[in-house]
């Protein structure tokens, strides 16, 4: 049976056929406990493929701290910042964002990894990434119905707003450059000035 691999060569992510064992959540964990991925792998299952994620260079950890300190000045408690660690949406698959909002939980997910109905917003930080984040994870979340999905492209200077998912893609692309302010669909009192991403 044919399944999709996603293949990073460089900055582009293409999407070949390929007759490639899927490996499910479950596959994906047993290799972590048996040593075959080592804890600093930087890597993260995407449609049953263990795909190696691009280094976090200083500028994209940079975005990352403060685009997190932006948003959480203006959350508070009614919701959850989690930056760089799992989201399960499916069995086949579970991405790493950058950053998502997440519905607030006592139990902070406790139990379990939250799921595709608990996202609120995923942010992916692009500076070599960029192309693989719209070629695959963008697609990816759109199909599992992520409500937003913000891309800060860090070499190009703008931010992508997808908005909206249908069949599998964006209804609504909204593009913005500093000095715009900008707004979770979810939260819009929180105004977030573009401009403090894209410092150099």
């Amino acid at each position: 049976m044919t399944t999709e691999v996603f293949v990073i060569t460089g900055t582009a992510t293409h999407a070949l056929r390929d007759a490639r064992h899927r490996f499910t959540v479950d596959d994906y964990y047993r290799m972590a406990e048996t040593g075959i991925l080592e804890p600093d792998d930087r890597v993260e299952l995407l449609d049953g493929q263990v795909v190696e994620m691009s280094p976090s260079g200083s500028r994209h950890a940079a975005c990352i701290r403060i685009l997190t300190q932006l948003i959480t000045d203006g959350l508070g408690a009614r919701g959850l910042i989690s930056a760089q660690l799992p989201v399960r949406l499916d069995q086949w698959n579970e991405p790493e964002p950058d950053i998502a909002i997440l519905k607030a939980r006592k139990d902070s997910y406790l139990h379990a990894h939250p799921g595709p109905a608990d996202v609120l917003l995923i942010v992916e930080i692009g500076d070599s990434s960029a192309s693989a984040d719209r070629l695959v994870k963008l697609l990816l979340y759109a199909r599992f119905g992520i409500t937003e999905v913000w891309l800060v492209d860090l070499q190009a200077g703008h931010l992508e707003m997808h908005r909206h998912p249908s069949d599998g893609t964006y209804s609504e692309v909204t593009r913005v450059k500093p000095p715009a302010k900008v707004q979770p669909e979810a939260f819009p009192d929180i105004h977030i000035d573009s401009a403090r991403l894209f410092l150099r």
